[in-house]
């Protein structure tokens, strides 16, 4: 999510440079970052000649962060007035039911090897260290740059057309049976009625039949995709996306779906659990995102192809609705981050009960 699990997902975890930052008072008396951490800080910068104290840190907490607490840690430099920065990500308690963190940081290294995101510099026992990113977090209204889009739209299908290791096969529909699962365990019955969650199963089992007998294009899929996971570099205009923790194979419809929905998100207001799906692309800001995202290896698709991928998104888009909505019904549970997340629930699958009627009138 989001918020890296808001949805670092929200995103936003995780990441990024464009949070508000928050002067955080780090010593002895009051860590706000954990001592295994702070060693492997001081190993770090010991090793840079610029750095004269390797303990002389200065840490910034990163807001936004709705799965991990994120750090910009910086030194000062002898050179040029210049400073070391970079980024400690400690993991929040209760995400193992969300994914496996041993498969996020193969999928972080390997990522980096693709020179994708930022490197991994080192790892502590509840976290990590990454290298900083000089480039600026997107923010809800860049999303509807068309020049911007266009840049995010190339981005992704490089993404997706990535060979990561691993078996090929779609994570959707078990990540959904599984996600369901916790959330019965966790939910008063009051909670299990109100969300419908007795017959989900029957829910997902029926648009796994639709969905998976139109024979989906599979690829490497990031499936968190809110803008504070996209970092951009002014200069050079080029794009970075970060925050893998959710990333797997699945329909690249799911995630296109799954990006056009958080379009709906803006996660740097007073209630930042408030989507507006007023904001929902239209029909032809959808199509100018499919067609970039088609023609960015240098071949013009045909009408058909575009159409094609415009309605499954449409459908896959209730797929993005349940899973977010099971997460916030989850992280309500285990996370203690300020953030509504049972309200979020909530609209999640206010959504997707309303737009299926839509996508399949047939089951109506």
């Amino acid at each position: 999510m989001r918020l890296s699990c808001l949805p670092t997902c929200l995103g936003f975890d995780t990441k990024k440079v464009s949070f508000d930052q928050i002067p955080v008072v780090d010593d002895q008396d009051e860590p706000r970052i954990p001592k295994e951490a702070r060693k492997v800080l001081h190993r770090l910068a010991a090793e840079w000649a610029d750095v004269e104290d390797c303990r002389a840190l200065e840490v910034m907490q990163l807001k936004g962060a709705m799965t991990n607490e994120v750090y910009q840690i910086q030194w000062p430099s002898s050179v040029g007035g210049n400073v070391r920065k970079v980024l400690v990500r400690v993991y929040g308690e209760g995400v193992e039911v969300f994914f496996n963190r041993d498969d996020e940081i193969q999928t972080f290294e390997c990522m980096s090897k693709h020179g994708q995101g930022p490197r991994l510099l080192g790892r502590f026992p509840n976290g990590r260290v990454e290298e900083f990113i000089h480039a600026r977090t997107l923010s809800a209204a860049d999303l509807r740059d068309p020049e911007i889009s266009a840049l995010v739209a190339s981005k992704l299908r490089e993404f997706h057309d990535l060979n990561m290791p691993g078996i090929k096969t779609v994570v959707l529909w078990d990540r959904l049976r599984n996600w369901l699962k916790a959330a019965r365990s966790m939910c008063s019955s009051e909670e299990a009625k109100e969300f419908c969650l007795d017959s989900m199963e029957e829910e997902i089992t029926s648009l796994e039949s639709h969905l998976s007998g139109e024979d989906p294009i599979i690829g490497f899929c990031h499936n968190d995709l809110q803008y504070g996971n996209i970092m951009m570099d002014e200069d050079t205009r080029s794009v970075t996306i970060i925050d893998y923790e959710y990333a797997s194979f699945n329909p690249v419809a799911y995630d296109l779906a799954n990006h056009f929905c958080e379009m709906a998100a803006d996660y740097h207001t007073e209630t930042p659990h408030i989507l507006d799906f007023n904001k929902y692309p239209d029909f032809e800001e959808r199509k100018r995102f499919v067609v970039n995202y088609l023609s960015s290896l240098g071949e013009k698709p045909d009408n058909v192809e575009v159409e094609k991928l415009l309605e499954s998104i449409e459908k896959y888009a209730l797929a993005s609705h349940l899973v977010w909505g099971l997460w916030g019904i989850i992280s309500d549970h285990v996370n203690e981050i300020d953030f509504d997340y049972m309200e979020y629930a909530r609209q999640r699958f206010q959504q997707y009960w309303s737009r299926k009627k839509t996508a399949f009138p047939q089951t109506e």
